[in-house]
């Protein structure tokens, strides 16, 4: 019973690892009507968590050094159940100081998932890898899917707080695991530790790769729809296939990990994955996006399956639990910051050319880039402590 409590703590803590951030998107127009916040403002609201993810990831270790990872991910459900609770609140600043809160702890969360995955599952990294995955991919698309009937019956506020109802019953599952988890390490020197894991070259193999994945995946949620309303399609069918490509996700990160965690060498997987990933780009290209739902269900499960292979390689780089940690935390620390700044940039792109082509650009060269530093990352080794 202890292991199904495990299992089942683990599948409800993915699955509120990004409701309260999917549930900005389809109530900007809402939240704009009622607070008068800029565009900059409600970028925040987004862009807010991203920082917190990468600034937060990379010190993860102190917090399970204190807690253990079992209390550390106690406090990141309270974090998220909290910060999502206060943006109900009848004023904009708990609305920014709940997004700050809840970014904290899905950041938290992120970060530990891999590490428990290391500590307990270690035979089975792959199928706990697609289980979590799948359900972080899980997680998003119900938030961003039901955030707006939400609101037509509670307001755009109470959608807001609703996603706190899920964290606050994920987070009674997993009260059991803080008595049967393992004790923190008050001797642990995560300074040393982190000094040595920078000097190594599959750490940062690993990180870039979590980086680059990460890139294109932002990229494609932040401007699919606007550049396939440039091919012809209307606001609505657009918006139909970015949520195919976000289902077609759920499938990849739930098939693609247990896949490669059957072999030691993941280098094959990494290039069927670019291949297929360069061909849906193409098709997507072609002058009028023919096949247009082919290729967007296409890119959608190969983003989502180098998600979750990204995921696995924390936790198959890593020797023992602790260096999962510090490895994932360091590992989306870079991913988020580089993916902040990916929409940021495609935009740019497309404004100072006036078209697609340097924007598409940019997505063959993180592709390229992510392919070569996966060659790099996929070869069988470890890191060990003390590197």
């Amino acid at each position: 019973m202890q292991r199904v409590l495990l299992i089942l703590g683990i599948l409800l803590i993915s699955l509120n690892l990004r409701p309260a951030l999917a549930s900005v998107g389809p109530l900007v127009e809402s939240i704009r009507g009622a607070t008068g916040l800029s565009n900059a403002a409600l970028g925040l609201l987004t862009t807010l968590p991203l920082l917190a993810f990468g600034i937060v990831s990379a010190l993860t270790p102190l917090a399970t050094r204190r807690l253990g990872t079992e209390g550390a991910l106690a406090a990141a459900l309270s974090l998220v159940a909290v910060g999502t609770l206060a943006r109900a609140a009848p004023s904009t600043a708990p609305l920014f100081g709940g997004t700050v809160l809840f970014g904290v702890g899905i950041a938290l969360g992120n970060v530990l998932l891999p590490s428990l995955v290391k500590r307990d599952f270690p035979e089975h990294s792959g199928v706990m890898t697609s289980l979590y995955s799948s359900g972080i991919g899980a997680g998003a698309a119900i938030g961003a899917g039901t955030t707006v009937p939400l609101a037509g019956a509670l307001g755009w506020r109470g959608a807001l707080g609703a996603w706190a109802v899920p964290a606050v019953a994920a987070l009674l599952v997993w009260l059991p695991q803080l008595r049967a988890g393992a004790p923190a390490r008050a001797s642990y020197d995560i300074g040393a530790s982190l000094r040595a894991l920078a000097r190594s070259s599959l750490a940062w193999q690993v990180a870039l790769f979590m980086g680059l994945q990460s890139l294109t995946f932002y990229i494609a949620l932040a401007w699919l729809p606007g550049f396939l309303q440039a091919r012809g399609f209307d606001p609505a069918a657009a918006g139909g296939l970015l949520a195919l490509s976000q289902v077609m996700g759920v499938a990849g990160s739930a098939v693609v990990p247990t896949w490669a965690a059957r072999r030691a060498d993941q280098r094959r997987t990494i290039c069927l994955l670019a291949l297929v990933e360069g061909t849906a780009l193409a098709g997507l290209a072609w002058p009028g996006a023919p096949l247009a739902s082919l290729w967007v269900s296409v890119l959608g499960f190969v983003l989502g399956g180098t998600f979750g292979l990204a995921l696995l390689l924390l936790v198959l780089r890593a020797a023992d639990a602790e260096t999962a940690t510090e490895l994932s935390g360091m590992a989306q620390s870079v991913g988020y910051l580089v993916a902040a700044a990916g929409p940021a940039v495609f935009g740019l792109l497309h404004d100072l050319t006036g078209g697609w082509a340097a924007p598409l650009a940019l997505l063959a060269f993180a592709l390229v880039a992510k392919t070569a530093v996966g060659l790099r990352a996929g070869r069988p080794g470890q890191i060990r402590p003390g590197r």
